[in-house]
């Protein structure tokens, strides 16, 4: 390897002090997030679960009081004990309607079920289920409170959050119908417990309802910020690659990994999007998880074909008719056409691999953060044959594979892009 100056041993400093401030910045927050609910918090408020009256399909109706759900079917709301869903980690899960008896069923199904408020000068609010598949409308005594997404003749569905909903002011006291009208999009892949609500709401006074509403986004937040705290790592290291490509000895390598970079960055981003906010509907997010990794792994062959003295261009064209046949898998949904791109991707990677043994300095640092690259693109084909778990839950919260690759390949390819740097021209 060639020598160190003193510039980049200022870039390998800034570069490890950045790596251990995200590192301490995220386990604090998965700490936070990932305790139980406050106990006092708990026991002042009610946990709606137990029995519910549900039944599929769609009728207005069915959100007033009066409505007859006499021979609707009764689905039980309560979660194992330590139970939680297999992404965020959010608590009292229960299995959806397809696993109550409507296996592959998509659409519209409603739940009812009889609320007594308690007596007092309290405002009483309903704290909505933190995870439903995928859209929501909350009713009180057929009043609409809110809800999740856009329900109706055109449904909008977005990620489920964490909401509160204040119930009228004469509610104390008395006893109502709380009924929610849910709705599964049918082009979302239900798991074999999918469908409906996964959480019960809970019933709280105020001020109680504001702080386990603040619990459950800290919660949400949690699930997340890694989704945002590693595309920021990302962008920084795109900045670092083209701030610093006049002096680098791999230009062409730079400005392909930069564009990967960016691309990677937008989709991590799109999850704390979809989950923090309305501003993606799922469809479009779904859509987007399809489709954005043709152009990175694109950008990627071509950025390590780079990495090699000589670029072959048998490489670069290859890369480009996987990309168009990934985009006509992705069009007409087939999964073989999917597959054979990806894996025919990886023996370009492979290809690339045995060039950079042969030939060329830093080739072990190369080759690592190579490898890293591919195992987070390609943790399908790569890691689940050595049955690598696809989620870990450090703290309660969940902390998925891929999540766990890239922490470890951004700051090689930070590493990389400095060791890049020309020393001869730094001292002209």
């Amino acid at each position: 390897m060639p020598p160190i100056d003193s510039t980049q041993r200022k870039l390998f400093i800034g570069i490890a002090a950045a790596t251990l401030l995200a590192l301490v910045i995220v386990i604090a927050d998965l700490a936070s997030g990932g305790r139980p609910d406050p106990p006092a918090l708990r026991a002042a408020a009610t946990l709606l679960d137990g029995t519910w009256r549900f039944h599929i399909g769609d009728d207005p109706r069915w959100a007033n009081a009066a409505a007859d759900d006499s021979a609707w079917e009764m689905v039980d709301m309560t979660a194992l004990p330590g139970s939680h869903d297999g992404d965020v980690g959010l608590p009292d899960y229960v299995g959806g309607w397809m696993a109550h008896g409507h296996p592959g069923y998509h659409g519209y199904a409603w739940y009812r079920r009889a609320v007594t408020v308690p007596a007092g000068h309290a405002s009483w609010d309903i704290l909505g289920p933190t995870l439903v598949e995928d859209g929501y409308e909350l009713y009180w005594n057929g009043r609409l409170l809110g809800g999740s997404g856009r329900l109706g003749a055109h449904p909008r569905v977005v990620g489920t959050r964490p909401l509160q909903f204040a119930l009228p002011t004469d509610a104390a006291g008395s006893r109502g119908v709380l009924a929610v009208r849910t709705y599964m999009d049918p082009g979302s892949t239900g798991s074999a417990d999918g469908g409906g609500m996964h959480t019960a709401p809970i019933l709280a006074p105020r001020p109680t309802s504001d702080a386990l509403h603040h619990v459950q986004w800290q919660r949400t937040i949690a699930g997340y910020i890694v989704e945002v705290i590693e595309p920021l790592a990302m962008l920084a290291v795109m900045a670092l690659a083209l701030g610093y490509r006049s002096r680098s000895s791999r230009k062409g390598f730079l400005v392909f990994a930069s564009i990967a970079l960016a691309l990677m960055a937008a989709r991590r981003l799109n999850n704390a999007i979809t989950a923090w906010t309305d501003l993606m509907d799922l469809t479009t997010y779904a859509w987007l998880a399809s489709v954005m990794w043709i152009p990175t792994v694109a950008a990627w062959t071509w950025a390590w074909n780079r990495w090699c003295p000589r670029p072959w261009r048998s490489i670069d064209v290859a890369a480009l008719a996987l990309a168009v046949a990934a985009c006509v898998g992705a069009a007409i949904h087939s999964a073989s056409w999917t597959s054979a791109s990806r894996l025919a991707s990886i023996a370009l990677f492979v290809v690339i691999g045995v060039r950079m043994v042969r030939s060329g300095p830093m080739r072990i640092l190369a080759l690592v953060t190579l490898a890293a690259v591919a195992a987070a693109l390609f943790g399908g084909e790569l890691l689940d044959p050595l049955a690598v778990p696809g989620i870990w839950f450090p703290f309660g919260i969940g902390v998925s594979r891929t999540q766990y690759v890239y922490a470890i390949a951004t700051p090689l390819l930070a590493v990389l892009v400095v060791r890049t740097l020309s020393l001869q021209k730094a001292r002209r």
